[in-house]
């Protein structure tokens, strides 16, 4: 890890897809934004809670555009660079779709960071670009008070493999391609309590690149995709449901979490958009009776470059975990269901 004269983190009052404005609030915001509806070619716009934009330009071809970035999750500027891109290349893989150029989105303190702090950062994010096979083509940049960076990612992909995160349905199996648990990871980095090991396992994770949703997206049998980010996995499981019309159980002993991520929640190392995003969805999501409050806000626990949320039929599940897992996602696990029932998530202990 890269030492800095200032730490990123003591530079932003929060951190990573920590920083999203509460579901709550979003929906709010946007509630008198135009529809984008009239717009035929449009297959994907703004009155969809899906992760990325779709414009079908032919018969055989679809434009995919997104936008994501935040402030430091980490100190390493260099980590910090290469999560960001990490997290916005996502969004294309969650539509089934493959990135093909990026641009970069810079807001750095000037006064308060050397150069080449800010120069690590804007390395890391291109390494991951190279790894994905697409240029940062270029970008803008300000003077800001908090570090700020990410992506613009422009993706192409077939209309028959575009994935929505509606789509789902009952009887599908759900699977989960990365464990949870990086928002825990982080507070207890921003209070020097995350062992060594703990810090390679987030960022293992973090730049482990979503590109397995492009493949999946061409199997029929794979129904509904989405990526599990700020708004952690019952935020975005509750999407996805809400999308599909359809309750999603959720099996919390098939959960797959960081190595340590239970003893740090139980420890107290939680995010406040943990607490923001209960509070947002919290009135339809069903846990089991008795769940301690701290299984609760790992639960709502929001995720940086989180993994992707899959819906399958339920005779293709262990032959498309078995994609994952060979794809090199060793956590993926097979953790529910969609079921009939009222728009929502179940808890099942």
């Amino acid at each position: 890890m890269d030492t800095v004269a200032i730490r990123l983190t003591d530079l932003a009052h929060g951190g990573g897809c920590g920083c999203k404005l509460a579901p709550s609030v979003l929906q709010n915001l946007l509630a008198n934004q135009p529809a984008t509806a009239p717009f035929a070619q449009l297959l994907v716009g703004n009155e969809a809670a899906d992760d990325a934009a779709v414009w079908q330009i032919d018969d055989d071809t679809c434009v995919i555009a997104t936008t994501d970035f935040f402030m430091p999750v980490v100190d390493d500027p260099r980590d910090f660079g290469r999560i960001a891109a990490t997290n916005a290349i996502s969004d294309i893989y969650a539509m089934g779709g493959r990135p093909i150029l990026a641009l970069a989105i810079v807001g750095m303190p000037i006064g308060k960071l050397a150069p080449d702090t800010i120069r690590k950062i804007l390395e890391g994010g291109a390494s991951i670009c190279a790894e994905a096979g697409i240029p940062v083509a270029g970008g803008h940049s300000i003077d800001s008070v908090e570090p700020i960076y990410g992506l613009a990612v422009i993706g192409l992909c077939r209309p028959d493999e575009l994935r929505r995160n509606g789509g789902a349905r009952p009887g599908d199996a759900l699977i989960l391609t990365k464990g949870l648990g990086v928002g825990i990871y982080s507070a207890a980095l921003k209070k020097n309590a995350l062992p060594p090991a703990c810090y390679d396992e987030m960022i293992a994770s973090t730049t482990l690149l979503n590109r397995v949703g492009s493949e999946l997206a061409r199997d029929p049998d794979l129904h509904a995709l989405t990526d599990v980010t700020g708004f952690g996995i019952l935020g975005h499981g509750l999407e996805m449901a809400r999308a599909s019309g359809v309750t999603l159980a959720l099996e919390l002993s098939r959960l797959p979490f960081l190595s340590e991520a239970e003893a740090l929640a139980e420890a107290g190392y939680v995010t406040g958009a943990s607490g923001r995003n209960w509070q947002s969805y919290g009135a339809e999501v069903f846990l089991p009776e008795g769940l301690p409050d701290w299984q609760r806000l790992l639960l709502a626990d929001p995720q940086t470059s989180g993994g992707l949320l899959v819906a399958c039929a339920a005779e293709k599940a262990e032959t498309i975990l078995r994609t994952i897992r060979d794809a090199g996602y060793p956590m993926a696990r097979v953790i529910g269901r969609a079921e009939t029932g009222p728009v929502g998530i179940r808890v099942v202990a």
